[in-house]
């Protein structure tokens, strides 16, 4: 396989390496953007910034936190049909580059870093095959995709964007959505050898919790079934006090529309705890390009692209596999960089004929 490799003009292997450098955990994404504009321009790229606000309540105003803003780039001019994108902010914590013969290892290495310097790779080398691509790169996607969105507001009149996440160097045929559900349960307060002076909180919502669990969420034959995580529980105060207020954070990623989702979720819940609804990222069906060598998947989680539907239509495609993304382990195989700027430059010379 290694013999069928074009060496790109850039190397994806080092930029990845320099980008993981940088730390750049969602709202301190500052540095990593400078350095990626300039490296850009450097590299003969027409380069704009796009500013995004700070989310984040702990930043408070006047703490010595870069600015944030995403980052477009094109051949000056030019009217690109197909733009790239991709995110370079990361969860925490913040996680060194470590290189061995295979691999790089690092936070960012899949998610998304290595994947923006395949994505910059194959724009290279299609420039100089004379194709003009964009490139759009942004902050936020691991918390709220703030970038997304404001990048939403300036789109370019492209007919494709090729999204990179972690797709194992297959095209996914869809993305699950992503619905995140707040339950916060009120009793009263009591000495626990005297329940019935109370109302337990946590017992309520334990049991909606529990008829949650059982609830029979909707499957789509190519997407598969729509899955619940319940992620933090919090409550009380001690084990000899009857808790008066409890709280449950979950997702649901779901197949279907999410206004399908919350009706059930409602009904389930029939009024014994208050329900919010803090995050809805659609589920998305995506097209399907037939590229020798180029297999297809289905992405189980969501990404910026509910959220860039001025820039055209979606694909997703990217090296890395989501198991390792957001763990201690993250990693990626150098040799996938190398195969999936192959997969980008295929892939845009078959969207513009």
């Amino acid at each position: 396989m290694q013999s069928t490799i074009k060496k790109a003009l850039i190397d994806p292997i080092e930029l990845t390496k320099q980008l993981v450098a940088i730390e750049s955990t969602t709202y301190y994404e500052g540095n990593c953007g400078a350095f990626l504009r300039d490296y850009l321009r450097d590299a003969g790229w027409e380069v704009e910034t796009m500013p995004v606000a700070q989310h984040d309540p702990a930043l408070a105003e006047g703490a010595v936190v870069p600015p944030r803003f995403n980052v477009y780039a094109q051949s000056k001019g030019a009217k690109p049909e197909v733009v790239f994108s991709t995110h370079f902010d990361t969860v925490p914590p913040y996680m060194p580059l470590r290189e061995d013969a295979e691999y790089l290892h690092g936070r960012g290495t899949c998610d998304a870093k290595g994947i923006l310097a395949t994505q910059v790779a194959a724009a290279d080398r299609l420039r100089a095959e004379g194709i003009d691509v964009g490139m759009l790169y942004v902050v936020g996607e691991e918390r709220d995709s703030a970038g997304a969105n404001e990048a939403n507001k300036h789109p370019k009149g492209a007919k494709f964007l090729i999204n990179g996440e972690p797709t194992e160097n297959k095209l996914a045929l869809g993305t699950k959505g992503a619905l995140r559900v707040e339950l916060r349960a009120k009793g009263k307060m009591a000495h626990s050898a005297y329940p019935e002076l109370g109302d337990s909180a946590i017992e309520k919502l334990v049991h909606v919790m529990k008829d949650l669990l059982a609830m029979e969420l909707p499957v789509d034959p190519v997407m598969g079934p729509s899955t619940l995580n319940i992620g933090v529980i919090s409550g009380g105060h001690a084990p000899n006090v009857i808790a008066d207020g409890a709280e449950a954070l979950i997702i649901i990623r779901t197949v279907t529309s999410s206004d399908v989702v919350k009706k059930l979720v409602l009904d389930c819940v029939a009024g014994r705890v208050d329900v919010k609804f803090t995050l809805d990222l659609a589920f998305v069906r995506l097209r399907k390009v037939d590229v020798p060598g180029l297999e297809t998947m289905v992405a189980k989680y969501a990404t910026d692209i509910p959220s860039l539907t001025n820039w055209g239509e979606p694909l997703l495609l990217g090296p890395g596999t989501i198991h390792v993304a957001h763990t201690p382990d993250e990693k990626i195989l150098k040799k996938d960089l190398l195969e999936c700027v192959e997969h980008y430059v295929a892939v845009v010379k078959k969207l513009v004929g």
